[in-house]
């Protein structure tokens, strides 16, 4: 049996983990053996933990409780953490997801033992190589043996640095096979859209009105911890909501929360927190933010991740980046990407709110590609 260490550590990886569990367990189970390991990358409860419980994830056999630190102490961590397991288990194949410190650590770490590593979302690409993540997923892109791109952009990001896009087996870190399969998060939300109509009740909770609200998240560093990016996007939030009397529904990061009042100043504060129509909480279960994606006006967002999302759900997107890694989203007309400039959010609030006949092409895959990935692995290491 084919024996996988499946590295999560994050809580995008939480979620990425589900679809190819559910995968192994629907379709692979008698050939392939599911050994989740758990970093603590993320070890807040509502950020990580009741995950698990919420999709039917196996519970981690391994858990490295690193949480958080600079980024060379967690990575260091986790290596050390994620060497002993692979000495231990001897897998076949370590499976890694996205572009976190998790990601890799995971990759460095199996690379130096010969551990052949597969990646998902492989070939994305910001070209600013100032975000950690960047510098993350191009490495981990390099010390693969399997790497499977969600979109053809990832594809063709991939053979701009070199790598043969046709290549055959047998597959190695110096030959690896290049594989687009498909969004492992569109089969999750095809599969758990539905089920979050009876798990989730955060519309009614807030009192949301469908459709008439707009979804924020904000959670990069070079948002949170830059006084004026932060002060600009609240400052638009502020005029949007004024103006078009139209209810934000914030989801605060907790770094975010942590340092909103000292980085945006007591004036600014004030306006925020006396704001009735900014409903500010803590992160939120997955099952809630599929239904406020499901049920929003309109995204707001500096997550990779959520700007994908809005796409599945057929929302448009403000982009609270000067790039993003998905640039059909961009090119299609869906997303406007606007950095943390008051001006241009509010140029794309125009755009939007004045244009709601946007249409949403299928470049994601068909909703299989967790079981596109198990078959891979099956085909290259059983």
């Amino acid at each position: 049996m084919l024996k996988i260490l499946n590295i999560i550590g994050a809580r995008p990886q939480i979620i990425k983990a589900a679809a190819i569990s559910r995968a192994i367990k629907n379709h692979f189970s008698k050939q392939i053996e599911d050994i989740i390991v758990h970093t603590g990358q993320h070890y807040d409860e509502n950020m990580s933990e009741v995950f698990f419980t919420e999709m039917g994830i196996p519970s981690p056999k391994y858990n490295l409780n690193v949480g958080s630190a600079t980024h060379g102490v967690q990575t260091a961590e986790m290596i050390k953490g994620i060497e002993s397991i692979i000495f231990s288990e001897k897998p076949n194949v370590v499976l890694v997801y996205g572009d976190t410190n998790s990601t890799l650590a995971s990759a460095l770490a199996a690379a130096k033992l010969h551990a052949p590593v597969a990646h998902v979302e492989a070939g994305l690409r910001s070209f600013n190589k100032c975000m950690p993540e960047e510098i993350n997923r191009i490495t981990c892109d390099h010390a693969s043996t399997l790497l499977f791109s969600p979109t053809d952009t990832g594809i063709k990001n991939l053979e701009r640095e070199g790598f043969n896009i046709n290549s055959e087996k047998p597959y190695n870190i110096d030959n690896p096979g290049v594989f687009h399969c498909g969004d492992v998060m569109y089969d999750n939300s095809l599969y758990f859209s539905e089920i979050s109509t009876t798990k989730s009740y955060v519309i009614e909770k807030y009192k949301l009105e469908k459709n008439n609200f707009v979804l924020a998240t904000i959670h990069r560093d070079n948002n949170t911890d830059n006084p004026t990016r932060l002060k600009q996007i609240f400052e638009a939030i502020i005029k949007i909501n004024k103006d078009y009397s139209i209810p934000f529904f914030i989801p605060l990061h907790p770094r975010t929360s942590n340092i909103l009042e000292k980085n945006v100043g007591e004036e600014l504060y004030n306006k925020i927190k006396n704001n009735k129509n900014l409903i500010i909480v803590p992160p939120v279960s997955f099952f809630d933010m599929l239904q406020l994606e499901s049920n929003t006006r309109l995204i707001m967002t500096d997550s990779g991740g959520v700007q994908k999302e809005a796409y599945f759900f057929k929302k448009p997107c403000i982009i609270l980046r000067s790039e993003t890694e998905w640039v059909e989203i961009v090119k299609n007309g869906n997303a406007i990407i606007c950095d943390a400039g008051y001006n241009k959010i509010m140029e794309a609030w125009t755009v939007f709110n004045s244009n709601t006949n946007l249409e949403y092409l299928q470049i994601f895959g068909d909703g299989k590609a967790s079981e596109f990935i198990c078959n891979k692995l099956v085909e290259t290491f059983a």
